[in-house]
């Protein structure tokens, strides 16, 4: 249960992180005495690591455990990331040469800021379809999730969409995790 209650908190995190990025780059920059979003990121990945002991008899025993664990380390970079452009204040300038930077190397890019970051939610999404029988509801949650958060993050371009597919997300997988311990309890 404890682990459930991690998780469920990771998620939470998740769309508090979203909600703050919402208020737009200048309230992000100006976060003092730390950036609040992007702690609320990585400790919100860290949490929902738990997700795979709960889903998974053992670590890195299927494809699932596998996707989200390494969105996980793709996250934490992200937040790195994120935590040295947030160090840059109202450098906009400086910023900018960052963003620059960082966008011509692929090997920073495609795992860090394109690709591995959504294997996190492709894994959530992998190990909800193991119960599509027993709770189409949550699994259509987490899957409803997944397209949301891609077309809001990278055909769109929506902030509200990427809040509403975290949302979508967290009820999905509460779904999955209580409606599976009443009917079937460890």
């Amino acid at each position: 249960m404890k682990l459930k209650i991690i998780g469920i908190t990771g998620l939470i995190f998740l769309i508090i992180n979203q909600l703050l990025l919402l208020k737009g780059n200048e309230f992000i920059q100006t976060q003092q005495p730390i950036d609040y979003a992007h702690w609320l990121l990585l400790l919100g990945v860290l949490f929902s690591l738990s997700l795979n002991h709960v889903f998974s008899d053992n670590m890195f025993s299927n494809t699932a455990t596998i996707l989200t664990s390494l969105g996980v380390v793709a996250l934490i970079g992200q937040s790195t990331i994120d935590f040295l452009w947030w160090s840059y204040g109202t450098d906009y300038a400086g910023m900018e040469n960052l963003i620059r930077q960082i966008m011509s190397k692929p090997s920073i890019r495609i795992p860090f800021v394109t690709i591995g970051p959504a294997l996190f939610y492709l894994g959530l999404a992998v190990h909800a379809s193991k119960l599509i029988k027993k709770q189409p509801v949550g699994v259509f949650l987490v899957f409803l999730s997944l397209i949301t958060n891609a077309l809001g993050s990278f055909a769109l371009d929506n902030r509200i969409l990427v809040v509403v597919g975290h949302i979508l997300l967290a009820l999905g997988i509460s779904l999955l995790l209580f409606r599976k311990e009443v009917s079937n309890p460890k």
